[in-house]
């Protein structure tokens, strides 16, 4: 598999910066595909519950960590790389009242700083792309959740063969060092032992999603975009955003979406 030269400190420093800013504008805190009702969609094919210690990793500003234990009264974690991720969340955490129920840390997804069996979900959202091992992922997501657990997670996938320049342009504006296939999470998942109780490729209604971030983009936070980072970031945005809708619109990238069960031991 292709891996482009992106590694967790360029990450850091993107989203320590504007990218972070700007995936919030264009996404909502929750920063990504779909906002609450995708997180909704995924808790209740998950079975999240209030008795219930979830895990997310991967967590940027926590939107998805404080909507989980507001709707449902559960205990979550959010595990995130980024120091300046960690702080806000933390801080929009204490300011909404959850800080009872939902704490962060900062630490690397591949060698994820909690005990075995500590957690009974592992969650992500279209935020496993950055990691540059996701089978690594993966095995760690199995070795801290508790026998009979779940792993719930959506991200972004290839799903059709594409040139080199092409996938370079999409992946070097994104960051990501590459992205897995729909049959390769599913793999690895079974490879570490769980058993894919749930899969559904939901590409469908990716196109529709990447034309609205880039009609915000070019229309109500134009003026917003040029004012804080310069028109510079503005044109980039569009052109890579407008690589994304073409590569998704011809059906070479789309998201997935999967729950596997860890086995009772």
């Amino acid at each position: 598999m292709k891996r482009l030269d992106v590694c967790l400190e360029d990450v850091q420093e993107a989203y320590t910066g504007p990218v972070g800013v700007l995936w919030e504008l264009l996404m909502g805190e929750e920063i990504h595909v779909g906002g609450w009702e995708d997180t909704e969609r995924l808790a209740a094919l998950a079975g999240v519950t209030g008795d219930a210690d979830v895990l997310d990793v991967c967590s940027a500003l926590g939107g998805p960590a404080r909507h989980l234990a507001g709707r449902f009264g559960c205990r979550v974690t959010g595990l995130d790389a980024t120091p300046k991720m960690v702080e806000e969340a933390q801080r929009r955490t204490a300011r909404a009242g959850f800080s009872d129920r939902v704490r962060f840390r900062l630490g690397d997804a591949l060698a994820m700083p909690f005990a075995d069996a500590s957690f009974d979900i592992v969650w992500g959202q279209d935020a496993w792309c950055y990691v540059t091992d996701k089978a690594q992922l993966i095995g760690e997501a199995c070795r801290v959740l508790r026998p009979g657990g779940t792993i719930a997670f959506t991200d972004w996938v290839e799903t059709g063969a594409m040139d080199d320049a092409c996938w370079e342009t999409l992946h070097r504006f994104m960051l990501f060092p590459y992205t897995e296939t729909l049959d390769g999470y599913t793999m690895m998942l079974e490879d570490e032992g769980f058993a894919v109780v749930r899969f559904e490729d939901i590409s469908s209604t990716f196109p529709s999603f990447c034309r609205e971030y880039r009609r915000a983009l070019t229309t109500t936070l134009r003026e917003q975009i040029c004012d804080r980072f310069g028109e510079d970031l503005l044109i980039a945005a569009e052109q890579g955003i407008t690589g994304w809708i073409d590569a998704a619109e011809r059906g070479l990238v789309g998201r997935g979406r999967w729950i596997g069960w860890k086995a009772d031991e």
